[in-house]
C-alpha cells in the first residue's frame, strides 16, 4: 500500500499526518516506510530531530542517480533508508538539495523514477507513506504517480474549503493521463474544534458537495505542537491523548476501507 498526503495549500499538517499514521502503522505490527518529498524535511526532522549536515543521505541523493548518465543503463537506482528509533519505522529523509535538483530532474522527465522505486521497495514494506511540499511540483507529481491512495488534509477554514476544490481537479486530471489506479480515499479535516459551529459549517457544506469527507475527525491540540518539538510522534509522546488516540481510529478507517 503506497499512500501519498497532499494538498496545495500549506500549514494544513501534511507532515504531522503522514508522520503520525505511519507511526501507528507501525505500532500496529506493520513495516512501514515514510518517504519524505519536501525540501523542507519537517517529516525528516519530526522522525529523527536531525536538521542540515547532520541528515543522513536520502531521496536527493537518488534522485541525482537518476540524472546521472553512469546508473541510466539498467542499473538498479538505490536509496539510503534511515532506520527510526521505533520499531518497524524507517525513514527516506528529504533535505534542502532537493531545490536545486528539480529544475534538472523536470527538464528530463524523470516524473516516473520514484514509483520505480516504491514499487521495489513495497517488496520490502507493507505501508509507504508519502510527504509531499505544498505545491504540485516535480516532486508532489512523482509521488501522485507512484501512489495508490490519496489523502487530503483539510484545515477548517474558508480558504482551505476553496483550495480544496482546486486540488480535487487537479488530480482528477493527474489520475486519468497518469496513473487511473489512484484512488483519492478521502479528505482529513485537521485543527478540528467541535464546538465551534463554523467547523461543523463547513465540513457540512463539504459533504454536501460530494467531498468524501473521512469520519474521524483530527483535533485541535497544542500537544501536537509539543510533539513537533520533541520531535516524537504523538502516538509515541502521548499514545493516551485524544489527539493521538484520534490518529489510531483513522488509521483503522483506512486499514478497514482498504
Amino acid at each position: 500500500m503506497r499512500r501519498v498526503v497532499f494538498n496545495q495549500k500549506g500549514g494544513v499538517g501534511k507532515s504531522s499526518i503522514a508522520c503520525n499514521l505511519a507511526a501507528a502503522s507501525a505500532a500496529e505490527g506493520y513495516r512501514t516506510l515514510l518517504v519524505d518529498l519536501d525540501p523542507q524535511a519537517n517529516a525528516t526532522y519530526y522522525l529523527t530531530g536531525l536538521v542540515n549536515d547532520a541528515i543522513p543521505a536520502g531521496i536527493a541523493d537518488f534522485f541525482r542517480q537518476t540524472l546521472s548518465a553512469a546508473t541510466a543503463a539498467g542499473k538498479k537506482h538505490r536509496v539510503a533508508i534511515t532506520e527510526t528509533r521505533y520499531s518497524n519505522l524507517h525513514l527516506v529523509t528529504a533535505s534542502p538539495d532537493l531545490s536545486d535538483l528539480q529544475s534538472k530532474l523536470e527538464s528530463k522527465f524523470k516524473i516516473n523514477k520514484l514509483r520505480k522505486l516504491l514499487v521495489e521497495l513495497s517488496e520490502d514494506y507493507e505501508r509507504i507513506y508519502i510527504d509531499t511540499p505544498p505545491a504540485l511540483n516535480f516532486y508532489t507529481f512523482s509521488a501522485l504517480v507512484a501512489a495508490e491512495r490519496l489523502l487530503i488534509p483539510f484545515d477548517c477554514d474558508s480558504f482551505s474549503r476553496q483550495a480544496l476544490h482546486s486540488v480535487m481537479a487537479e488530480v482528477e486530471e493527474l489520475r486519468q493521463d497518469h496513473n487511473p489506479a489512484l484512488q483519492v480515499e478521502g479528505v482529513v479535516v485537521n485543527q478540528f474544534a467541535g464546538r465551534t459551529a463554523l467547523h461543523r459549517t463547513l465540513i457540512d457544506q463539504l459533504r454536501s458537495e460530494g467531498m468524501p469527507v473521512l469520519p474521524v475527525y483530527l483535533s485541535s491540540s497544542i500537544k501536537m505542537r509539543e510533539s513537533h518539538q520533541a520531535s516524537v510522534p504523538l502516538v509515541h509522546l502521548a499514545p493516551r491523548h485524544k489527539l493521538a488516540m484520534e490518529f489510531v481510529d483513522l488509521l483503522d478507517v483506512l486499514e478497514r476501507a482498504a
